[in-house]
């Protein structure tokens, strides 16, 4: 598996993150091979070079790597297995890279089909939101055989900063739902201490201040928790897809030995809220106005 000029890559799945991994990848001079279920979200990426397609097999047909960004693990595997999916392409590509973020039982799956169709796989899911993603700087958590190294590195160098390779094919994925894990309660937690300082009297803008600099800050809750004050939901990380992600953090620490994942279970009840007040389509930022359930705020 080499390819001396850039690769040809079949990007299925143009939205908020695909948009932008596509044109980083024209960007870096790949060719690029666009589907997406509502075709009129690719059309923006015919203006840069890129090839629109009507169905996934399609897309993938004669593409050196296929690469997948969709909302779920069984959108990934319609894409992938379904009639006029990847898997049924006259000729099939050589590498499948999977970046979306799907569960434990998921990616199993997925691999599975992969191997079945004797199709090289990489588990690769990505860190990182739209502004990220546009820039070119996501963290990638690569998983998958060593022979597939070299060829994988050569497509996520140009959407990542960064790529960790943490192991045999899933691990990615299961590296995925430990941060956001973590990211859930952080975003909620800015929300708390947020909506805290607002019913104790205070200029909610002062707990920011007061981190600033000091060993507990982090950037994240900068760019959160300003958001949240000026009620700036504008979709990096859509809190739809955020409540996905701690059902998914929940499915995945089912068992005997599994840790009290309490927090996330909390959060998942914040995010299930905001989402009844209407804002599943906005950022997860907007977790604060689940967090203010009993406070006076209107979308």
């Amino acid at each position: 598996m080499s390819w001396t000029p850039p690769p040809t890559v079949a990007v299925l799945g143009i939205g908020t993150m695909g948009l932008p991994m596509a044109r980083n990848l024209l960007a870096h001079g790949f060719g690029v091979r666009a589907w997406n279920r509502t075709s009129a979200r690719a059309e923006p990426l015919r203006a840069d070079g890129a090839d629109i397609l009507d169905t996934p097999a399609e897309a993938a047909d004669g593409a050196d790597v296929v690469l997948t960004m969709l909302a779920n693990g069984d959108a990934v595997d319609a894409v992938a297995s379904g009639s006029d999916g990847v898997l049924a392409a006259r000729q099939r590509p050589g590498l499948w890279i999977q970046t979306s973020t799907v569960g434990v039982a998921d990616e199993r799956r997925l691999r599975s089909a992969a191997a079945t169709a004797h199709l090289p796989y990489v588990d690769a899911p990505v860190l990182g939101t739209r502004e990220p993603a546009e820039q070119g700087r996501l963290v990638v958590l690569a998983s998958g055989p060593d022979e597939t190294r070299g060829p994988a590195t050569r497509v996520l160098d140009a959407i990542g900063s960064r790529t960790l390779w943490v192991g045999p094919a899933g691990a990615g994925s299961r590296l995925k739902l430990v941060a956001n894990a973590w990211v859930l309660t952080l975003t909620a937690g800015v929300g708390q201490s947020l909506a805290l300082a607002r019913h104790l009297g205070l200029d909610p803008a002062l707990f920011l201040a007061a981190i600033s600099g000091g060993a507990m800050d982090v950037p994240y809750a900068h760019t959160k928790g300003y958001a949240m004050l000026r009620s700036d939901y504008t979709p990096s990380f859509p809190l739809r897809l955020a409540a996905k992600d701690a059902r998914l953090v929940l499915a995945a620490s089912a068992g005997d030995d599994a840790p009290d994942l309490s927090l996330v279970r909390v959060v998942l009840d914040q995010l299930t809220r905001a989402e009844d007040h209407g804002f599943g389509r906005d950022d997860l930022a907007a977790v604060y106005e689940g967090v203010r359930d009993g406070q006076d705020h209107e979308h």
